[in-house]
């Protein structure tokens, strides 16, 4: 079948799952959703955290805050196995896990009054998971946002103009800092001043346009990634102190008209092009490559399943969700979203990206070769500005825009993500009774503090997010697994089918503990004592809640009995 039948079938998937699945089985059937039930932006209204949203615009806040870096790094790697299992994964995963679990995170907070995943553990497994949860969110979200700070400061350091190395895109630092003023803008005046917001986003949209084609042709240069580093730390502490509505919630949501556009053009492109398969279908034992099974499910992290997600939609979507009804279009249907973003990078690099079998296999020679941050992210852009020249777009031109909207997304993750380190730090306080942690700027300061360390210290000559970034995939997939247990177990509790959460559930623990163990073994074999002894206290604080929810469920079923 060609990539183009292949995509068509893969967007007629999208639509049925969405319509059948998602608002008719888990909406009605399974959750019941009322659109008359308070939810806590009305309830627990205070102008900074929970305030009521219009669904599209939330959307786009949500699907920018989940759609980073990752959903275009983890495909980017996994088609090393071919490009049937990627593609498989990307959009089975999505529909009958991932977005299962992104939306039942949200219905689910918006019943314990925006509370995160972690605080509702505790209602409904035990007190003692709430700490385990919360330690957890702590290390997943420290290393990703530490990460991901030091993956848009490459991007965005060159020396000069002469000498703009192959991995950065100086071209999108104006737009991006741009984008921040003109969020402000529209968020005062929607909110302080009443006016419109539709115009007003218009308006807003135009002008970020404006902004990135300006930055295209004049790249800013001459900042060393140590600079730029400060810059974003200093940005992820602004972004969460201040009110969702001023600076996230506009930021987000023209971000993601950006993505919007890119996507259609994107995919526009493709189907012009037309191209050919050039990455084999199965390659099931590449040199140097983990065992296809179970690292599939753990390399292809957020855009098929993925922990921050719950994180996100508990953490701060939850707080700003209208009507319960809306749920659906938000959670399932935004991780379908986030999904076609990774089902476009498979199809960037195995058939967008090279022109011949020879030049996938240069690249995808080996496991070491090709698992580098930077060379996936090369690709992956390489791919779709290949797209976007069908277009008649130049193709340095195509390059530079897919670098924008990459940098666009990971900053979106970066601001979300600070305010969701905020949320964890402050229920981590009052979890062991420590009062000034209640502070939103106390608890900001820690946060950034926390991302910095991962930035910029070093362990083995490398920064400490990237040498332990090999735990981030299953750390990730363990707080998916860790979430979907708690909303089985709510669903039981409340004599509601379980099967929906309890399947996805045992199949991502599954595969994700199984890989966790050959993750420690393998660091202990190559003694890198540090990876070894983080990932084997994640295990252990995962097989913890798993045998304190085993014996709520072991309860429960007495007292049914």
């Amino acid at each position: 079948m060609s990539p183009v039948v292949m995509t068509l079938v893969v967007l007629c998937l999208y639509l049925l799952f969405y319509r059948f699945y998602a608002k008719g089985i888990l909406a009605k059937k399974v959750f019941e959703l009322d659109a008359n039930a308070p939810t806590p932006a009305h309830t627990m209204r205070d102008g900074v955290d929970y305030v009521p949203s219009n669904k599209y615009i939330l959307f786009g806040h949500h699907y920018a805050s989940i759609a980073g870096l990752a959903p275009m790094l983890g495909p980017a790697i996994a088609v090393i196995w071919g490009w049937v299992p990627a593609l498989c994964w990307v959009v089975f995963g999505t529909l009958l896990i991932g977005a299962v679990h992104d939306f039942t995170a949200l219905i689910l907070s918006s019943r314990f009054e925006g509370k995160s995943i972690g605080t509702i553990a505790r209602d409904v497994i035990s007190p003692r998971t709430r700490l385990l949860f919360l330690l957890v969110i702590f290390f997943l979200v420290a290393l990703a946002m530490g990460v991901f700070v030091l993956v848009i400061s490459g991007i965005f350091a060159a020396p000069d103009a002469a000498n703009i190395p192959l991995t950065a895109h100086p071209e999108a630092v104006f737009p991006t800092y741009s984008l921040m003023l003109i969020a402000m803008v529209i968020g005062f005046l929607v909110y302080k001043k009443n006016l419109p917001v539709w115009p007003l986003i218009a308006i807003g949209f135009v002008a970020m346009l404006l902004t990135t084609t300006w930055g295209l042709n004049h790249p800013i240069v001459g900042v060393s990634a140590h600079a730029w580093t400060w810059s974003l730390l200093i940005y992820a502490f602004i972004a969460s102190v201040m009110p969702v509505w001023l600076l996230l919630q506009p930021r987000d949501f023209l971000n993601s008209l950006l993505l919007y556009l890119a996507l259609f053009a994107m995919l526009a492109g493709f189907f012009m092009l037309d191209p050919d398969w050039v990455a084999p279908a199965f390659n099931p034992h590449p040199e140097g490559a983990p065992p296809m099974l179970p690292f599939l499910f753990i390399v292809i992290a957020c855009g098929a399943v993925s922990g921050f997600h719950g994180l996100v939609a508990s953490g701060t979507t939850s707080k700003q969700l209208d009507k319960e009804t809306d749920a659906p279009l938000i959670g399932y249907g935004g991780m379908i979203g986030e999904s076609l973003l990774a089902l476009l990078a498979v199809l960037a690099t195995t058939a967008g990206a090279f022109s011949t079998r020879a030049d996938w296999e240069k690249f995808y020679g080996s496991w070491d070769q090709a698992v580098g941050l930077h060379q996936k992210l090369g690709v992956f852009i390489q791919g779709n500005a290949n797209f976007i020249h069908q277009l008649g777009v130049p193709l340095d031109y195509a390059a530079a825009f897919i670098s924008v909207v990459v940098v666009g997304f990971a900053m979106t993750s970066v601001d979300t993500g600070a305010r969701l380190l905020r949320f964890n730090i402050q229920e981590i306080g009052h979890t062991i009774g420590v009062k000034a942690l209640d502070n939103r700027y106390v608890a900001t300061a820690l946060a950034v503090a926390t991302m910095g360390f991962f930035a910029f210290f070093e362990v083995n000559g490398k920064p400490a997010g990237l040498f332990l970034w090999t735990l981030f995939g299953t750390t990730n997939q363990i707080m998916a697994a860790m979430t979907l247990l708690t909303v089985t177990i709510y669903l039981y509790r409340k004599k509601k089918p379980i099967l929906y959460t309890l399947l996805p559930m045992l199949l991502v623990l599954g595969a994700t503990i199984s890989g966790m163990v050959m993750g420690v073994m393998k660091a202990v074999g190559k003694e890198q004592w540090a990876v070894a002894g983080v990932g084997s206290v994640i295990f252990l604080l995962a097989i913890w809640v798993l045998v304190e929810g085993l014996l709520v469920i072991k309860k429960v079923h007495k007292e049914r009995v």
